[in-house]
């Protein structure tokens, strides 16, 4: 998928990976509504964007992914704005296992509600033009993170969503390719402030910490490299692809005959 002309929308778009997909979007010709609980950032973001690539490319919109009603509006405003969406970045996320009821609702629960709320205005089947969702899941959702469960139980939940999605646009017609973005650890301020928000687990802190150093940390152009690389490469369609500081790998599953 070439970009140019292209529209698409961001959440958790203000800040740390989100920022980084919006600007890199932003780079390859697409139009972009970011989206974010962040007024302020949110705001200031899409200022300075709209200076560099020109006024009208980008449009910054308050939104919590916990709520589907902020959602449609948020995507109708998008659509309103720019005559519709081709791309849709699942990315909103936190980590907090003190919250645990709050961490599913975000980055399990939130991806979902993106992805049908954007199904009415993409679904090739009722009168979209297709296009391509990538949602933002995590190394944790491949294999356990050990001081994290209930953000290991959400991000493993998003990959297998996203290609259950896939799956289902393939044999339905949606014309929309799913894919999963799983990184390891990355320099933003989610990953920051992890050792305060473990919870019932903060005794696992060292764990996490060891487990931090032998990975290596990823800063967030790294990430979003590998998302434009989902978006714009046709072929990829219910893929998880891991992203370290070591390199990228397309994940092998188990195969199941339908």
């Amino acid at each position: 998928m070439a970009l140019d002309g292209k529209v698409a929308i961001v959440t958790g778009g203000a800040m740390g990976i989100g920022k980084a997909i919006t600007e890199i979007l932003l780079q390859n010709g697409a139009k972009v509504a970011l989206l974010d609980v962040n007024t302020a950032a949110g705001e200031s973001l899409a200022e300075a964007l709209n200076k560099q690539y020109g006024a009208g490319q980008t449009l910054f919109l308050s939104c919590n992914v916990e709520s589907e009603e902020q959602i449609k509006a948020a995507f109708q405003k998008t659509a309103d704005t720019f005559g519709g969406f081709d791309i849709l970045c699942n990315n909103a996320g936190i980590l907090d296992e003190s919250t645990w009821e709050k961490t599913v609702s975000v980055n399990l629960m939130g991806v979902i509600r993106g992805t049908y709320v954007a199904l009415e205005h993409m679904n090739k089947l009722s009168g979209g033009r297709g296009g391509v969702i990538v949602n933002t899941a995590s190394m944790a959702g491949l294999g356990p993170f050990l001081s994290c469960p209930v953000y290991t139980a959400a991000k493993s939940g998003v990959v297998g969503f996203t290609r259950a999605m896939a799956a289902a646009s393939e044999v339905s017609g949606y014309g929309i390719r799913f894919n999963a973005l799983c990184p390891g650890f990355v320099q933003t301020d989610l990953m920051s402030g992890i050792t305060s928000k473990l919870g019932q687990f903060s005794h696992l802190v060292d764990a996490a910490q060891q487990l931090m150093d032998k990975m290596g940390v990823l800063n967030v152009s790294q990430v979003a490299e590998c998302l434009l690389e989902l978006v714009k490469d046709e072929t990829k369609n219910g893929e998880a692809l891991l992203v370290s500081p070591q390199g990228k790998s397309y994940v092998t599953f188990p195969t199941f005959s339908q």
